[in-house]
């Protein structure tokens, strides 16, 4: 039987603030996904009208992006750890990377060339995100993890709300069409690039002056990259997150659910932004409670919310309707994000972090091609219906084998 978390000093996490460079890399991921949710729920509308594409384009679109930038977050991970904890290069190169070809969706001329662009943007989050959660995993004590995982998540929801709704309110009063909107994200996006250079400073976990910790010692010491070398436990947790990973289609396709309904493009954006305030709302609260009362009955609640959220998407006939699932969708997605996370980090040696969630958005990753598509095949195939009920049933088998098999073992944390 697993052993219990240990007991945690509530007055010391009660005591403990955020970290400078954590509130930092929130605002960081605020103002880049202002950017980039000026664009993203704009996809589907833009391939579903001025591109004549539909669900299966949209999940091919979704699922290659989201595998090349997962096996460029192991890599830029791994390259962090051999570079002595050197992270912050990779991390502005990848956001300026994103921010760069982003705003060019605007004038993409095909699905094609929508593919190309969406997977660079996508090497750009590739380069940057297993570097800037190790930044985090650095600043943060290892009581409040759940609660520095959970504060970034909130503000890059609350940064998804933000682009959202200015693109609305763009699109519903200036005059500007829909690539004009696309361009202009170009702006908050050249913010989230400077404010990394100039406000993130690194953490370093190893002494300067030692002549042992040089670079190529420092990789020498890492354990061999293979799947072989994580542990048993961090195997099954990751197998299981993969089986998740097939169940969590785009959100783009609520989108796109809502544009076949007959709702309006502004609507559509706002709906967007409620479920990333949703998210927002829940996300910080969630990582505080991972922190609190274990991390694994925190995903227990916000998956089998998930699993039940698309059962409903499959009755949803009605701007009302969508509407409420949405904002119940993202209340519980948005409460299992910081525990998520905080997870690779419980299990991942110090000087390893980097590689962990390089391994951790890489099988996650590569489960998005086969997942986008079969999600997409069976929409265009059958019907929205039958898309979101296998997705809900998918997502309620990973919750049980997370109880049952992949449960987290508390005792081999290393602190």
């Amino acid at each position: 039987m697993d052993k219990q978390q240990p007991p945690i000093n509530q007055d010391r996490v009660q005591r403990v603030k955020l970290p400078q460079a954590v509130i930092v890399l929130g605002l960081v991921s605020f103002f880049n996904d202002v950017a980039s949710d000026m664009v993203i729920p704009l996809i589907p509308i833009l391939l579903a009208s001025v591109l004549a594409s539909g669900p299966i384009a949209l999940g091919l679109i979704e699922g290659i992006a989201d595998a090349l930038a997962s096996f460029l977050k192991l890599w830029s991970g791994r390259h962090a750890d051999m570079m002595g904890g050197r992270r912050k290069v990779l991390a502005v190169v990848g956001y300026a990377l994103s921010n760069f070809t982003r705003p060019l969706l605007g004038i993409a001329a095909s699905w094609l060339s929508v593919l190309i662009l969406r997977s660079i943007d996508r090497v750009g989050k590739g380069l940057r995100s297993a570097p800037r959660d190790a930044l985090i995993a650095d600043a943060a004590p290892a009581e409040i993890r759940g609660y520095a995982f959970g504060f970034h998540r909130a503000l890059d929801n609350s940064g998804a709300v933000a682009g959202s709704l200015i693109a609305a309110a763009i699109l519903a009063w200036s005059g500007l069409n829909l690539v004009e909107v696309i361009l202009w994200s170009a702006v908050p996006g050249a913010i989230a690039v400077l404010l990394f250079i100039v406000g993130v400073k690194e953490t370093h976990q190893h002494a300067k002056n030692d002549e042992t910790n040089s670079v190529q010692i420092q990789a020498a010491r890492l354990s061999p990259l293979r799947w072989s070398s994580l542990s048993p436990s961090t195997q099954r947790y990751l197998m299981v997150l993969v089986l998740f990973t097939f169940a969590r289609a785009s959100e783009t396709f609520i989108i796109l659910l809502g544009y076949q309904l007959g709702i309006d493009v502004v609507e559509l954006l706002v709906i967007w932004a409620a479920i990333n305030l949703s998210k927002a709302l829940t996300s910080t609260l969630g990582g505080q409670w991972a922190d609190r009362y274990g991390r694994g009955n925190v995903m227990l609640i916000s998956w089998t919310a998930f699993a039940i959220a698309f059962l409903l998407l499959s009755f949803a006939t009605s701007n009302i309707e969508l509407w409420a699932i949405s904002v119940f969708y993202g209340l519980f997605v948005g409460l299992g994000e910081g525990a998520e996370r905080a997870l690779i980090v419980d299990y991942a040696h110090p000087n390893e972090r980097g590689t962990a969630f390089g391994w951790y958005h890489l099988v996650t990753g590569l489960a998005a091609i086969p997942a986008g598509l079969r999600f997409g095949s069976l929409w265009q195939g059958y019907s929205a219906a039958v898309a979101v009920v296998v997705a809900s049933s998918l997502a309620l088998t990973a919750t049980v084998l997370l109880r049952l098999w992949a449960w987290p073992n508390y005792g081999r944390i290393v602190k």
